[in-house]
């Protein structure tokens, strides 16, 4: 079963930080984007790996919304 996460990824001067809002610890980095996808997406299947399936649906099921905001500064 094919099931979405929500990601976020941050950029700063050592390359990427991902991290997996619904999967409290669940969080990866890389050099590139293309390398944090990747590994972010294997930190979440070998999380979801540790769960059992009623709460893997329950986790899953969160809605994790993003938007960004104007500030002045």
């Amino acid at each position: 079963m094919t099931r979405k996460a929500s990601v976020v990824i941050e950029k700063d001067e050592h390359g990427f930080y991902a991290w997996c809002p619904e999967l409290k610890g669940c969080q990866s980095q890389g050099r590139t984007l293309e390398e944090i996808l990747a590994n972010i997406k294997e930190a979440i299947e070998l999380y979801l790996e540790s769960l059992p399936v009623d709460e893997r649906d329950v986790l899953l099921s969160r809605e994790v919304l993003t938007t960004a905001v104007e500030v002045n500064a």
